[in-house]
């Protein structure tokens, strides 16, 4: 899956999945870090897809929101 996600396709496709990379990528967090926020009910769980993790691109995006309000 590509990293790179142009506006116009997210807004087409509000429940777009994402995985880890991307949002690794989008904020420059490790992937570590995200797990341990998971593990403390702070940030989204991911839908598994068999063994893979997937996030709903709003999700993500509504969390960030929240994170930039502080």
């Amino acid at each position: 899956m590509s990293t790179h996600l142009l506006a116009k396709d997210a807004l087409m496709h509000p429940d777009y999945l994402v995985d880890i990379k991307y949002i690794t990528t989008l904020t420059g967090m490790t992937d570590k870090w995200f797990y341990s926020l998971m593990q403390q009910q702070k940030f989204p769980r991911p839908i598994k897809l068999g063994r893979a993790s997937r996030w709903r691109l709003k999700e993500i995006e509504a969390w960030l929101a929240t994170q930039t309000n502080h």
